[in-house]
């Protein structure tokens, strides 16, 4: 049991205002694993405060942004120090396989914290520009106070991705970690106080959904940044909407893999099946429609049920498995959920569909293909995030382009073919934010990522995460005058 008492608040381990606890249950055992307080509407308004207070009156904003990224190396080769207890952690936190969380959880963190370093030490905060009128000094200046809520799916490597470009722009930042996963966050504020960032610029808080709105809420904070479900970013969304409050939105998906015609299964699965059930399944970004030529259904379909049906399902420290448990009972019941809906909408289970056998405790579900699917069942339009993918036929390339854009999300998605240059055709039309053409990287850290339509507004990564803390202003400069930059 790794047990905490207090949150990091204001550079400081402080009591909770109030007295609830949440127990962090790991999914394999169903035994608990950890302890944390839960955070109550005084504990957020005292994070914020001591945010609004480092924001205003502490050095951090006035710090330069050279040294401001010297802290976030620090912190991301304190994790690189720490990768494998690190990955235990989140494994043993919500089920995630260790051979995948290794790499997905604690090494790409370090990765966008060092790219963030790197592009605070070159991004071009101050800029003189030649106006209409004579020149103009364009500033990029810390947006504030920051609500950062992420989801508890991949806990440290989304905290990475709103802290970094939060912090190296100069903002104070309040962090909501998802009551399931606390442990992985309480750890990183060790790191960050170890690092010697000022007091008050980063507060930790776990909570649940309640106080989480009241964070979203508060006047004190200037923008928020969520991942998460679309039902909740929108209802963030509309709060920040009536406040006039900045926002970001990374959301849901359910993107299409597309496999044109003359692809080559033996290169393309074992390329496409990571990102198809990676993390278990619960992930944004996994291409969960597969969208197979007709000609070519049962032999994409058998492909697919061969490879899968050889997945180890097990305990998610085992280095050997590579489908581990869902992160709780109730998530355990909407994937089940899904699949008995998809049988009653008429498609059929090709491989998997219950629990594995032997794995009598722990939230498991079978790696689960369904087949003869229309893309029109609510099994291949809403994201279930488990471990179930669909097999969809389709005749033509104009075909699959209408199917993959027949969705309310628009985040990720993919084309696999021997023709590059036409599936960089399919990649232009298919309306999503981020794409792959014959490759198993979803997301470049130096490049932006986001979604169309319902998947979220705004991009993380790139030199536009950063520019979502930051503010612009134009100062008018007199004759003659050229300022030191």
């Amino acid at each position: 049991m790794k047990v905490y008492d207090r949150f990091f608040i204001g550079g400081e381990w402080v009591a909770p205002a109030g007295t609830g606890t949440v127990d962090v249950v790991s999914p394999a055992t169903e035994e608990p694993v950890g302890r944390v307080p839960d955070a109550t509407e005084a504990d957020m308004d005292r994070a914020v405060e001591a945010a609004r207070r480092a924001f205003e009156d502490g050095p951090w904003p006035r710090t330069s942004p050279a040294e401001r990224a010297a802290v976030l190396t620090k912190v991301s080769q304190a994790i690189q120090a720490d990768m494998t207890s690190l990955a235990e952690l989140i494994s043993t936190e919500m089920g995630s396989p260790v051979a995948w969380g290794t790499m997905g959880q604690v090494l790409a963190p370090s990765m966008v914290f060092d790219y963030y370093a790197g592009l605070g030490s070159s991004y071009a905060f101050d800029e003189v520009r030649a106006g209409l009128m004579g020149q103009v000094l364009v500033r990029n200046e810390p947006v504030g106070v920051v609500a950062a809520i992420a989801p508890w799916n991949v806990p440290l490597f989304i905290a990475a991705a709103k802290l970094a470009p939060a912090l190296v722009a100069g903002c104070a930042v309040v962090f909501k970690p998802a009551p399931e996963t606390p442990l992985d966050a309480l750890r990183l504020a060790e790191l960050f106080e170890k690092a010697g960032l000022p007091p008050g610029v980063l507060s930790v808080v776990p909570a649940g959904r309640e106080v989480g709105e009241h964070l979203v809420r508060h006047p004190g904070v200037d923008k928020v940044s969520f991942t998460g479900s679309t039902a909740a970013g929108k209802k963030i969304g509309a709060i920040c909407g009536e406040q006039l409050k900045r926002f970001s939105l990374e959301l849901g998906g359910k993107s299409a893999a597309v496999i044109l015609d003359d692809a080559n299964l033996e290169e393309t699965l074992p390329m496409l099946l990571p990102n198809a059930i990676m993390n278990n399944g619960e992930a944004c970004i996994a291409q969960t429609r597969i969208l197979a030529p007709r000609h070519r259904y049962q032999e994409v379909v058998d492909a697919m049920a061969e490879r899968m049906g050889a997945m180890k399902v097990g305990d998610p420290l085992d280095p050997e498995v590579e489908v581990g448990p869902l992160v709780a009972a109730r998530q355990r019941d909407r994937v089940e959920g899904y699949i008995k809906l998809g049988q009653e909408e008429g498609a059929k289970v090709a491989l998997g569909g219950g629990r594995p056998s032997g794995l009598d405790k722990g939230y498991y579900v079978e790696p689960t293909l369904f087949v003869d699917v229309d893309n029109s069942m609510r099994i291949a339009q809403e994201e279930i995030f488990g471990p179930v993918l669909s097999v969809i036929p389709y005749e033509g390339d104009e075909q699959a382009v209408a199917i993959a854009n027949d969705s309310s999300y628009g985040l990720c998605g993919s084309v696999w073919t021997s023709d590059p240059a036409r599936g960089l055709d399919v990649a232009r039309r298919v309306r999503t934010g981020t794409y792959m053409l014959n490759s198993a990287i979803p997301i470049d850290f130096a490049t932006p990522f986001g979604g169309y339509k319902e998947s979220g507004l705004g991009r993380e990564f790139g030199p536009e995460g950063l520019e979502l803390f930051l503010e612009q202003k134009s100062i008018t400069l007199p004759a003659g005058f050229t300022p030191e930059l």
